[in-house]
């Protein structure tokens, strides 16, 4: 059967996005889903997201749901960890449980001969975890041991710190493994307690592809979640990052410095985002091709690379982007940052920057969605960024619809050089 399983995983479909098929599927109890309908081979991706992720985690309680999810396949019903490990193995079924800081994701995967064994072998694990307390303190030593080797890692030194620094008391500003003293602290009550917080139906998003029509996942749905609680915990608050031009430097015994810097950004539904998202291909996205790459790297080798990225997260939004350098070059490279962001902020681009940039933005696209998991991932994100159910086929016609004024507005409505953010850990030399 598992032989049969990655045969079939390799044989996902390849689709050029205008091919995909979405139906909007309601179950008779209530939940929607959105499907595509293939029946190519006999295999179905199920992606399910509970909004909140572990930004819903009790007070005091930081990496409670972290732990519980890590948890949830340790054993559920009469089967402890080994029994549901050789069960789902039986099935030839895949099932994986990550959470961050939105949304806490569910991942299966399952044949079609063995679709109903496999939806309640995962009901199982959703309804009736054990929590068993062995497989807890197992969990729990393995995060334990995450949690201190991040804190000798300058890169996740650099999250903590700039989390901190940005968003004050907000759940964003910390890991979501917790920190040593709350894991060693929770108990097998606090994962029953995790567990209703943030899985409940009231924020659930599901989609489905494969080989299931939507006759067939509507009972298949309420059958896997219609026992889960209505309502969890209150969603978090916005919060406005604090983005005042600070450099913080956290010093760390190394040759080089790990620099982290943000600016504001903005939500993915947000009319600007298009063009916001074709200027940060022009500025740090776009590789060698990108303007920060070529004045930090190519025209004076002060790092091997320097990245921008958007992140739109639910209850925050920033401009982001990082790179390494050593010591003596870093108050080079930062002000170089920061002279490239002034420059991008008076809204200038070239033909050939747009053009370039929307050629690869609209050729890669396509390239996401080559197989049912990926697909259905994809699907699940559009709905939880609130994106309508046609954007697939719209979404590259926004690209090319970006002009360079578009450009020029949002750059002079976002970019300041004078709120650009860092966190530096290293030994920098000559840094105010």
């Amino acid at each position: 059967m598992r032989i049969l399983f990655a045969l079939l995983a390799a044989l996902l479909f390849s689709l050029p996005a205008r091919a995909l098929e979405i139906q909007e599927v309601t179950s008779p109890g209530g939940l929607r889903a959105w499907l595509v309908e293939t029946h190519d081979i006999p295999f179905t991706a199920l992606e399910i997201s509970f909004r909140g992720g572990a930004s819903l985690d009790a007070p005091g309680k930081r990496g409670a749901i972290n732990l519980m999810t890590a948890t949830l396949e340790e054993g559920a019903g009469t089967m402890d960890a080994q029994g549901f490990a050789e069960a789902t193995e039986a099935l030839a079924a895949q099932f994986r449980f990550n959470v961050g800081d939105d949304t806490l994701d569910i991942s299966a995967r399952f044949l079609t001969e063995n679709r109903d064994a496999s939806v309640a072998l995962l009901r199982e694990a959703l309804v009736n975890p054990r929590f068993d307390q062995t497989a807890i303190d197992r969990v729990r030593a393995q995060v334990l041991s995450i949690i201190a080797s991040e804190a000798q890692d300058p890169n996740d030194i650099a999250g903590e710190t700039f989390g901190k620094m940005v968003y004050g008391e907000h759940p964003y500003a910390s890991s979501i493994n917790g920190t040593a003293e709350s894991v060693r602290a929770l108990t097998r009550e606090d994962m029953f307690e995790a567990k209703s917080r943030v899985m409940a139906r009231d924020r659930v998003v599901i989609s489905a592809v494969g080989d299931i029509s939507a006759a067939e996942l509507g009972p298949l749905l309420d059958s896997l979640l219609g026992e889960l609680p209505e309502t969890g915990a209150p969603m978090p608050e916005h919060v406005t990052p604090r983005l005042d031009g600070r450099v913080k430097v956290v010093e760390y015994d190394s040759p080089q410095s790990v620099v982290m810097f943000a600016g504001p950004g903005l939500k993915m539904d947000d009319p600007d985002f298009f063009a916001a998202y074709v200027l940060n291909q022009i500025l740090g996205a776009g590789g060698f091709s990108s303007r920060l790459m070529d004045e930090l790297r190519e025209k004076r080798g002060l790092t091997y690379g320097v990245y921008t990225y958007l992140v739109p997260k639910d209850y925050a939004e920033l401009w982001m982007g990082s790179f390494s350098a050593s010591n003596e070059k870093v108050p080079e490279a930062i002000a170089l940052v920061k002279a490239e962001w002034a420059k991008a902020a008076t809204g200038a681009v070239t033909e050939a920057e747009l053009r370039d940039a929307k050629t690869y933005l609209t050729g890669a696209y396509p390239l996401r969605f080559d197989g049912n998991g990926q697909i259905a991932g994809i699907l699940t994100g559009m709905q939880m960024s609130g994106l309508p159910i046609d954007y697939i086929e719209s979404r590259n016609e926004k690209v090319e619809a970006v002009s360079a004024e578009d450009v020029a507005r949002v750059a002079k409505r976002l970019l300041s050089a004078e709120s650009l953010t860092f966190t530096v850990v290293g030994k920098p030399e000559g840094l105010e």
